[in-house]
């Protein structure tokens, strides 16, 4: 699209409205740094005017400023759909500046008006005690990306994008954030955008040149390579460098407008005329001067374009004279005077460029996607649901009878397009392959004839990277659609950083009336650690359930279903439920069916309960021992002990108790989902050994159970880091929750059994010596595990 034709230049007038509009940005944008008064500098500027404790970032808001100012102008001029996404969120000043200017800010927080005092509450609350963070967050309208932890931008961008063809998500991506891992993967995002379904994505890369202490590396690669590198990723890039701000408006103008057109020429290609070859997707390159208009040194030592510019060039301004002269210079040079009123109201040219009413970058719906989003047409579970004629009977795939509801919502949302399914090149490997029969792969790049399932307009996501799979969801989601991340469960674990940032996103929102609740986040971890028997080793991790119990309790859950009915109802709850982050531990082999459908519900709905068919309790006293579980090999080998101490132990009376909400095990007053104590005593009982199965890491369920008056009765088996490649059963012995061990656990525990039933004891140990030799033989387990079915 090189010979699109070249935009109109900007005319004098233009000119001086989008500098007069960027002015002020930048004067915003330093006062919420310094200032707790005297915001108009109406008098000379004091020490007491200034904020005794100096925070922001200001090296990067001049160039945020300038994407903001000129974006407004083209969402003005050309009526498009848009919303921005702030990789260098520490930029906040700069948003904030923005959001206030335009007016959208005042209009969420009525009590910062655009007037002289509310301009005077927007510097003082910035980074102070019981304002507003530093960084762009859940607080700053019209953002969807927090910022600070910097690696996630462009995935974000490309998750907003997906199916929303009307839509223009300009990025930009700081020089810094470029360096790292998730970032460099994201460029490849465009092999996965849809020019006919999907919107555009725009990336401003920033080049300011500095991180907070260093130089950055693409700043420093020579132009040529760099335009190398960005072409390499598919990208057409448009430059624009400078220092001069009448020089770098025009290149910008100019940049933006050619930017546009050529999105518009692609996508009109495709969707009129059936074009299929993937755009060369046009971005922009920024070369600016980091902290620039800001001091160009200070106490001897250059600060503009330089690292020292990143945070605060003058950090001693209460206390160096010279440094609050040089401040009020800094400010005076905006030329304030020119840009608001005496009351403190941005003038006619200032807001000449922004647009009107949701089209305002901090007014957008689609920051807020909770005004979007509509209610999932989930299929009764009654369609998909295996039949359960008596517990254990049949086996299934959990995760394959789940494939056929997610195929079902597929295809019910098919002309909505607003729901998808993401996961590291593992959907079928996670057995949800019925996915393909109601969509494809999402693929824009070169196909082969034996390639399967590839389809431009598809809604499932495969790339080889967690953090794009997770942040294209999260983008998704908060844009106003539903979706589900499907992961093998040991690498979840990389994605625990972007999880934590997102569980603070939804806390926080859930303290702002105006943010509306948006679909949860659900995971579907499977390819478990009790079943990577065959991958051995690097592929046994069950901790990223322990890292999600460590956050926010309004906001996380945890579940872990025993059969493919009880997955069938947790999955329904996740994926009707707004503003949490559901983790959903199931299997992908076959299974033992426990509970028909209607049970299954009544169970999850309780979230942990008694099995009363797998015990031997009779109702006339409490039993002899609890036998908990949670987890699907953990349930199996719980039943399994259980039907050993029916037959080997028929005078025990042994209560089963099965928990499919983790969070259960915590009090109610430190988790919405916590049992109250008399319930949790009336199922566990007060003074009872109690033998939990874990799917897990066992000190987690002490952890969580600890304040309990039966805690030092309760014993957990769980996975403790003893794995490797080998046979199933094996896995489980290995780590001590194999059905044998839990019986001898129960002979120990339960007070005098131990000199009764020695015996019994005794041959459950030599099972698991015959165990360890017969394996080591055969290459399979022993045959009466592989035959064993619940005969209860």
């Amino acid at each position: 699209m090189s010979d699109t034709h070249t935009p109109p230049a900007l005319s004098d007038q233009e000119l001086a409205a989008l500098d007069a509009h960027w002015r002020a940005a930048n004067y915003l944008a330093v006062g919420q740094i310094y200032l707790m008064a005297n915001p108009l500098l109406t008098r000379p500027l004091t020490p007491e005017d200034i904020k005794p404790r100096l925070l922001g970032h200001w090296g990067t808001s001049p160039g945020l400023n300038l994407v903001h100012t000129h974006l407004n102008r083209v969402v003005k001029d050309r009526g498009i759909e848009a919303l921005c996404v702030w990789g260098p969120g520490h930029g906040g000043p700069a948003v904030l500046a923005n959001a206030w200017l335009e007016g959208s800010y005042s209009e969420t927080y009525p009590d910062v008006p655009r007037t002289t005092e509310g301009m005077g509450r927007l510097f003082k609350q910035f980074s102070f005690p019981g304002g507003v963070p530093s960084h762009v967050a859940p607080e700053t309208p019209g953002s969807i990306h927090e910022g600070g932890e910097l690696g996630y931008a462009l995935t974000h961008a490309y998750g907003a994008a997906f199916d929303h063809p009307g839509l223009l998500v300009t990025c930009v991506v700081g020089d810094g954030e470029a360096e790292t891992g998730p970032l460099a993967a994201s460029w490849h995002s465009d092999k996965f955008l849809d020019p006919v379904h999907d919107g555009a994505v725009l990336p401003v890369l920033h080049l300011n040149g500095y991180k907070i202490a260093n130089p950055t590396v693409l700043a420093r690669l020579p132009e040529e390579e760099l335009d190398q590198l960005l072409r390499g990723y598919g990208h057409d890039p448009l430059y624009v460098t400078g220092d001069d701000p009448a020089t770098v408006h025009r290149a910008m103008a100019g940049a933006m407008d050619t930017a546009v057109e050529r999105i518009t020429a692609y996508q009109r290609a495709a969707r009129e005329d059936g074009v299929t070859e993937r755009p060369r997707w046009p971005m922009i390159v920024l070369r600016t001067p980091k902290g620039w208009t800001g001091p160009k040194e200070v106490d001897g030592l250059p600060v503009e374009g330089t690292w020292r510019s990143h945070q605060v060039p003058l950090s001693g301004v209460r206390d160096n004279p010279e440094h609050l002269r040089q401040l009020e210079a800094w400010l005076r040079s905006y030329r304030p005077e020119e840009l608001f009123d005496a009351d403190g109201r941005p003038t006619e040219q200032v807001l000449a460029c922004v647009p009107e009413g949701t089209a305002r970058l901090g007014s957008t719906p689609y920051a807020n996607g909770g005004l979007l989003l509509r209610d999932l047409p989930v299929p009764p579970l009654e369609d998909h649901a295996v039949r359960v004629d008596r517990p254990g009977s049949a086996s299934h795939s959990p995760t394959q009878v789940l494939g056929g509801l997610l195929e079902g919502v597929m295809a019910a949302t098919a002309e909505r397009r607003d729901f998808r399914v993401v996961g590291p090149d593992e959907t079928a490997s996670n057995r949800l392959q019925a996915l393909y029969r109601a969509t494809g792969k999402a693929w824009q790049a070169q196909t082969l004839p034996t390639d399967e399932h590839l389809a431009r307009d598809g809604r499932v996501a495969e790339v080889l990277s967690e953090h794009l799979c997770q942040g294209w969801l999260e983008g998704y989601l908060l844009t106003g659609r539903h979706g589900l991340f499907s992961s093998y469960e040991a690498f979840a674990h990389i994605v625990d950083s972007m999880v934590n940032q997102h569980i603070k996103w939804l806390r926080t929102s859930r303290r702002l009336p105006w943010r509306l609740p948006i679909a949860s986040l659900n995971y579907l971890l499977t390819s478990h650690v009790w079943r990577q028997d065959h991958n051995g080793f690097s592929h046994q991790d069950p901790g990223f359930v322990d890292h999600i119990l460590n956050k926010s309790p309004e906001v996380v859950r945890v579940y872990l279903p025993p059969d493919a009915n009880t997955l069938l109802s947790v999955a329904d709850h996740a994926l009707r439920s707004r503003d949490y982050v559901n983790v959903i531990v199931a299997g992908k082999q076959p299974t033992f069916d426990w509970l028909t459908l209607e049970e299954a519900r009544a169970h999850c709905a309780r979230g942990a309960g008694a099995w009363e068919w797998a015990g031997t309790e009779d109702g006339s006293r409490e039993p002899d021992v609890v036998l908990g579980c949670a987890g699907d090999v953990p349930t199996q080998e719980v039943l399994a002990a259980a039907d050993l101490l029916r037959r080997h132990l028929p005078e025990l009376a042994v209560r089963v108790v099965n928990v499919v909400d983790i969070a259960r095990m915590l009090p109610h007053e430190e988790h919405p989902h916590g049992m109250p104590d008399s319930e949790y005593d009336a199922l566990f009982t007060r003074d009872k050994p109690v033998i939990f199965a874990y799917h897990g890491y066992p000190w987690l369920i002490h952890r969580l159970a600890y304040r309990r008056a039966g805690h030092a009765n309760l014993h957990v088996r769980g996975y403790k880091e003893e794995g490797t490649t080998t046979t199933p059963f094996d896995m489980v012995v290995r780590n001590d929750l194999d059905r044998y061990r839990l019986v001898m656990d129960v002979i120990d525990r339960v007070p005098g059994l131990g000199v009764r039933a020695v015996a019994v004891r005794q041959a459950m140990a030599d099972v698991r010596t015959r165990h360890h030799a017969w394996i080591r033989e055969h290459g399979v387990d022993l045959p009466e595990v592989e035959e064993w079915s619940w005969s209860g």
